[in-house]
């Protein structure tokens, strides 16, 4: 659960990108991401089967008051992605991240853009000492990604899940 101290920081930008709170008028395109086989691929999540699921998603991020973002190109503000921050640890220590593209939008460099502004965020603001993230060992975009972004490889577990690392810088 997101304090609200954070709700005026909830809005990153980049270059290129705004990363903002989801709202309800996301949800044809949340749809479209969240019932897209080739985006879930991965995911291990059920697919959406409907736009009520996309409402009922977006309305329980927002009651939740998660930090979830919408990725949207500045110039159009249509969410094309998300990311998001969960699994805070009680003592504040790590946090994990997650993040989503739709197709016709992957491979332009957006992640590269959008998750900086996300681990600075973890790190600037939940003073979190290591963000980690989960991928499937064949997901290997989304690992070249985090090796980009200078994720260190830890560890892979018994579902084929690879642990990247980044540790707070001193």
């Amino acid at each position: 659960m997101k304090p609200p101290e954070y709700t005026n920081l909830l809005t990153l930008k980049t270059e290129r990108l705004t990363l903002r709170q989801l709202q309800f008028s996301d949800d044809h395109n949340l749809f479209a991401l969240r019932s897209d086989q080739s985006v879930n691929r991965y995911l291990g999540r059920k697919l959406s089967t409907s736009i009520d699921d996309a409402r009922n998603f977006i309305k329980a991020t927002l009651e939740n008051q998660s930090f979830y973002w919408a990725i949207t190109l500045t110039v159009a503000n249509k969410l094309i992605g998300t990311a998001c921050l969960f699994h805070l640890s009680d003592d504040h220590q790590k946090v994990e991240i997650g993040y989503e593209l739709l197709l016709k939008f992957q491979g332009k460099g957006i992640m590269q853009e959008a998750i900086p502004a996300v681990v600075a965020f973890a790190f600037r603001h939940l003073k979190v000492n290591a963000i980690e993230a989960y991928t499937h060992i064949k997901n290997q975009a989304s690992s070249r990604l985090l090796e980009k972004l200078n994720f260190e490889r830890c560890d892979v577990d018994e579902e084929n899940m690879v642990l990247f690392r980044l540790m707070a810088s001193e």
